[in-house]
């Protein structure tokens, strides 16, 4: 639904009483800005002048249309794994058995919950990493929005990294949580990938 509908559209759900769409979602399209803004980058270093880059200049424009894609995927995967989570917590628990299947459920559903943030965090690792190809000769007329880029997927990746750890707050099981702490750090590392990105971009600007 948020790959097709208006912008308007999705910002009015996104401020509505209703839980979804919320931060996971917005971090995801946080990401499709940012694959998009490389592969508009890509898309003007072309003619003459970029003729030696144009066979890298194409896997980026594949690969920055991919994520997008990906990343639009996610915020709509976000919104269905954070309905299943309310759906866990609605359970009833009048009887010891109810709590038990109760608990069992929001376990199940957490790590669930978790699964978009965590490939979100792949996902604007990778396009931190498409940036970092495309800026030593990107048309230096539009350098500026690979860090614009930087920025986005430093937001998603951000916003990922939050989503895992309110998530994490409710899992009980240690070996099911290890691979969420994992992806926090991850996130970490992108994070800083981003911002050294964005830097780097902001020093050429002023040479």
């Amino acid at each position: 639904m948020i790959g097709t509908e208006t912008i308007g559209s999705y910002l009015d759900r996104l401020a509505s009483h209703d839980p979804t769409p919320g931060g996971g979602a917005a971090g995801a399209v946080h990401a499709a800005q940012a694959a998009a803004l490389i592969g508009m980058v890509a898309r003007f270093t072309t003619g003459k002048r970029f003729t030696a880059y144009q066979p890298e200049v194409t896997d980026i424009c594949v690969a920055a249309d991919t994520q997008v894609q990906t990343a639009l995927q996610l915020a709509e995967a976000d919104e269905i794994a954070f309905q299943q989570v309310i759906a866990a917590y609605r359970l009833p628990k009048s009887t010891d058995q109810e709590v038990t299947e109760r608990s069992q459920a929001i376990q199940t559903a957490l790590v669930a919950a978790a699964a978009p943030p965590q490939r979100l965090v792949a996902v604007a690792a990778d396009i931190v990493a498409l940036g970092e190809r495309l800026v030593g000769f990107g048309n230096p007329n539009v350098i500026s929005d690979v860090a614009a880029a930087a920025e986005a997927a430093r937001a998603a990746a951000a916003t990922a990294r939050v989503n895992i750890e309110i998530n994490l707050t409710g899992l009980t099981d240690a070996d099911r949580a290890a691979p969420l702490h994992q992806s926090v750090a991850e996130a970490d590392d992108v994070i800083h990938a981003a911002e050294a990105l964005a830097s780097r971009v902001r020093r050429q600007i002023r040479e």
